[in-house]
């Protein structure tokens, strides 16, 4: 436990992989405050940093760590929110601002809002999506595609509408990752459906829809070897697709949680097949654990659980909500 400066409001996302120097970064979303992590010793953690606005931009939303130490934040707004897009910012190790590049693109989407991001730096590409942590009415179809070398906005893609849906299923594309082969990105939107993206370094990158997990409410998925694993919020439970063939997406498990358990969050174990599991309903207050069979994609619940309801190291004792979760890489090699 690390108590950090002024009244947090909502302790949210962090890098989706815990980068090798153990340097974290984490936001605290609706303050729009940013904090940096020395984790090399989990047991003993330490504040390196604070970051906020990012010159016109604000609100840091999602984290990828890129080689040269620095990182990649989306910034969901452009000064106030709800009014203007906001942007893909390159920050260094201390959280102070490289470059930015504006989210803007009215022509294909009047309402964008960076959300989570993926970097390419083999073919100097990134991929952010675009969804609204602010309740309203305003939805946005987009993925965006950006030069990594100078953040230059390339492409916004408007997610094509399934032709047996509504547009419910495009709408609000939440997160993407890379698969095993390093070049090849899958979406989800918020609404439960998968993308695959091509012709990521060409002029002319494309999306397609390739699956709907059935559920209308998803949350962060993880890729474990050839296995896309996702948090299926409204159907309270996970689902794993074998996706060794992005455009014929396979289910091939499926995990149902308790009834008043709503996943949101896994994240890998790394070089493991162990995933860490938070959510919302009663799952709000835990972290479960469960394995993927790395023959079939297989999901099995482990009986371990971490209990944020408890006593805290600062002698406080009540229940806490725990949101992003990372394996340490000091914990692989437990």
């Amino acid at each position: 436990m690390l108590p950090v400066p002024g009244a947090a409001r909502m302790a949210h996302h962090t890098n989706y992989e815990m980068p090798p120097d153990g340097t974290l970064f984490a936001s605290d979303y609706m303050s729009g405050r940013g904090f940096v992590f020395n984790l090399r010793q989990p047991e003993a953690p330490k504040l390196s940093a604070t970051f906020g606005e990012a010159g016109p931009y604000t609100h840091s939303h999602s984290f990828a760590r890129l080689p040269n130490g620095h990182v990649l934040a989306t910034y969901q707004f452009k000064g106030e929110p709800d009014h203007e897009a906001g942007a893909l910012v390159e920050l260094d190790a201390a959280g102070k601002v490289v470059r930015a590049g504006d989210a803007s693109d009215p022509a294909v989407e009047p309402f964008i809002r960076p959300y989570s991001l993926v970097a390419l730096p083999k073919i100097d590409r990134v991929v952010t999506t675009s969804a609204d942590m602010l309740p309203n009415d305003k939805r946005s179809h987009v993925v965006q595609v950006w030069r990594l070398s100078d953040l230059k906005l390339l492409k916004t893609i408007l997610l094509p509408k399934p032709p047996y849906f509504s547009d419910i299923v495009s709408t609000s594309a939440a997160e993407p990752r890379v698969l095993q082969d390093g070049k090849t990105v899958l979406v989800v939107t918020a609404t439960c459906g998968l993308y695959s993206l091509a012709n990521l370094d060409g002029a002319e990158p494309t999306a397609r829809f390739v699956y709907d997990f059935g559920a209308r409410s998803c949350g962060v998925p993880a890729v474990v070897g050839r296995y896309w694993v996702q948090t299926a919020t409204s159907n309270r439970g996970l689902i794993s697709l074998d996706v060794s063939n992005p455009a014929k997406p396979r289910e091939v498990g499926r995990l149902a949680l308790e009834s008043d358990q709503l996943p949101h969050w896994v994240s890998r174990e790394p070089e493991g097949n162990r995933i860490a599991i938070t959510g919302y309903g009663s799952l709000a207050t835990y972290v479960l654990f469960a394995t993927v069979d790395p023959r079939n994609g297989a999901l099995t619940l482990d009986r371990k659980r971490i209990d944020f309801d408890r006593k805290w190291p600062d002698g406080w004792k009540g229940a806490a909500m725990p949101h992003a979760a990372l394996f340490s890489v000091a914990d692989s090699r437990r």
